[in-house]
């Protein structure tokens, strides 16, 4: 991570809560950019390496369901949303496109920095455990798909494909063990974490996007195969 924390980039139109969120992470050791739209979150994110996007999600223009959305198109950069929306189907939603974590306003700046610190220490783990997950291979290779697990990178037929984090924590976990079946819940605790438990529907949102960008016909999958009541498996390319 670049700076002392890490580079986050803060994108909020309320520039009072903005400004208390740039001096309290700045005291605690982060590096903080922001942005008051949409637009220039998205822009800043194409131009500047940031470590985390901390994202309001109701804002003018491009709301942050939607910069999300697009972030996910070429970055897999960890997000937090920042709402005053508590409905539980809210929170799924922003997790189902791509969002690694959820606060409701009003927080606290403590939580705020715990809850950074928690997704940045999550996404270094899953870094480390996608590396050794091939039993000290550099790479998994399953038919047309090749897993770059030390470059966290994933081509098919050699182009490269943009996943979230979660989608690659998924792939790898499933990829790793070819016929071994694993639960909703089992997939949920290893791409989201415990906290997340009862979303395991989620887990399905997250497979059918992998599957959009893997697989040849979605409608007849050859490499993440359902196994219906349990969860699911990655098939035998040996």
């Amino acid at each position: 991570m670049s700076g002392r924390q890490g580079t986050i980039l803060a994108v909020d139109d309320e520039e009072t809560l903005q400004r208390i969120v740039k001096n309290y992470l700045e005291q605690e050791g982060f590096t903080v950019l922001t942005a008051s739209d949409g637009s220039g979150a998205l822009k800043l994110v194409e131009q500047v390496e940031v470590d985390l996007v901390l994202l309001d999600w109701m804002m003018p223009g491009l709301n942050g369901l939607e910069v999300c959305r697009r972030m996910r198109e070429f970055t897999d950069v960890p997000v937090i949303f920042l709402t005053a929306k508590t409905d539980e189907l809210d929170k799924l939603l922003g997790l189902e496109l791509g969002a690694d974590d959820y606060i409701t306003k009003p927080f606290s700046m403590r939580e705020l920095a715990a809850r950074i610190r928690v997704v940045l220490r999550r996404m270094k783990r899953g870094n480390a455990a996608a590396t050794a997950a091939g039993s000290g291979q550099e790479q998994l290779v399953r038919g047309r798909l090749t897993i770059e697990l030390a470059k966290h990178a994933v081509l098919l037929d050699g182009k490269a494909l943009t996943l979230t984090p979660t989608e690659f924590k998924l792939l790898v976990t499933l990829a790793s063990a070819p016929g071994r079946v694993y639960s909703r819940l089992q997939l949920l605790e290893i791409a989201l974490g415990e906290e997340y438990a009862g979303y395991e529907r989620s887990i399905d949102t997250h497979i059918s996007n992998l599957r959009k960008k893997i697989e040849q016909d979605v409608s007849q999958p050859q490499m993440i195969l359902t196994v219906f009541g349990v969860g699911y498996k990655f098939g035998d390319f040996a």
